[in-house]
């Protein structure tokens, strides 16, 4: 299996630049002081659509225009934010999207979706159906994050936080599908090879570390967390050999972890983010994650997208 390279991230920064907003990495004593850690945090959740998928979207979508012309429609799969992110794009360069999505996914992020131009089609069947338009309408399926050119716009991220600073010692990605901790992963490894990289999961959608243990297989039931973001049911192979060969640890945290350390994110640091990207914090905040004082740790908050119910849950 090919690794993501230098060059292949190198390319992504080039397809993307002025097409996304390139977030800051904000210092937090709040949330490092009482950890002994000398913390900043990766704001995603202010990039276009709330997160981080945009990039990946973006660039898939780039690379896929200059290989092979640009393809009649977009279509995915997705909880949310990735669905948000392919019509995002797919407005911005004037193509039809229809994404495939739960029937429960988060009310707010099916609009979200809307807002931008794209199609909605709620099922349970999330890949098959989203083969089946693809097929029908002759669209391009853009995956989530079990593609080279997402993990690769993804990686992005990574280079932006060794552009702002020295190398971080440790750095704590949400993981879902695997997209996101690829691309950083890969990034990292290529620049600053001493910093260590782990991977967080909601202890109930655990697919990436479900599929390290056993070789590769899937989450047997629907995977359901307040990190809904995290939820997908499966690690795809490209992400597997890139958590394999990069990642150096992936730790499980527990939905009430989540949630005290949600409000401890959303108090310290006065971003607006979703569960998914508080269960980094959360691992620390547990003791899942092994750091000295003073570890320069960087904290990448996935996304903003978070309903009002979810949040009058917090109360």
């Amino acid at each position: 299996m090919r690794l993501t390279t230098v060059d292949d991230i190198s390319t992504a920064e080039r397809r993307i630049a002025g097409r996304v907003v390139r977030t800051p990495l904000l210092s937090c004593r709040r949330l490092g002081d009482p950890l002994r850690l000398d913390l900043a945090v990766k704001a995603e959740n202010l990039q276009h659509t709330g997160s981080f998928k945009v990039r990946g979207a973006l660039n898939a979508l780039l690379a896929r225009v200059e290989r092979q012309g640009a393809p009649a429609g977009l279509t995915a799969f997705s909880a949310g934010n990735h669905a948000a992110a392919v019509a995002f794009a797919g407005r911005a360069f004037g193509l039809p999207t229809v994404v495939c999505m739960p029937p429960h996914a988060v009310p707010t992020k099916v609009e979200t979706v809307r807002r931008y131009g794209g199609e909605v089609v709620l099922t349970d069947d999330l890949v098959g159906t989203c083969q089946a338009l693809a097929a029908e309408r002759g669209y391009h399926l853009l995956h989530p994050f079990d593609d080279p050119d997402v993990i690769a716009g993804q990686a992005t991220v990574g280079r932006e936080i060794l552009a702002d600073g020295p190398p971080p010692e440790l750095v704590l990605v949400p993981v879902g599908g695997g997209g996101l901790i690829s691309g950083v992963a890969s990034a990292l490894r290529a620049a600053a090879p001493g910093t260590r990289v782990v991977g967080v999961e909601p202890v109930t959608a655990n697919a990436l570390g479900h599929a390290l243990r056993t070789g590769g297989d899937a989450l047997a039931a629907r995977p359901v967390s307040i990190a809904d973001g995290l939820a997908a049911p499966f690690a795809g192979r490209h992400t597997l050999a890139h958590a394999r060969a990069l990642v150096d640890e992936m730790v499980e945290v527990s939905e009430e972890d989540i949630r005290a350390a949600w409000w401890e994110l959303l108090d310290a640091t006065k971003l607006l983010v979703e569960p998914s990207a508080a269960v980094t914090l959360a691992a620390l905040r547990a003791g899942l994650v092994d750091a000295g004082p003073g570890t320069r740790t960087v904290l990448v908050l996935s996304g903003g997208n978070v309903s009002p119910a979810t949040l009058a849950s917090l109360a």
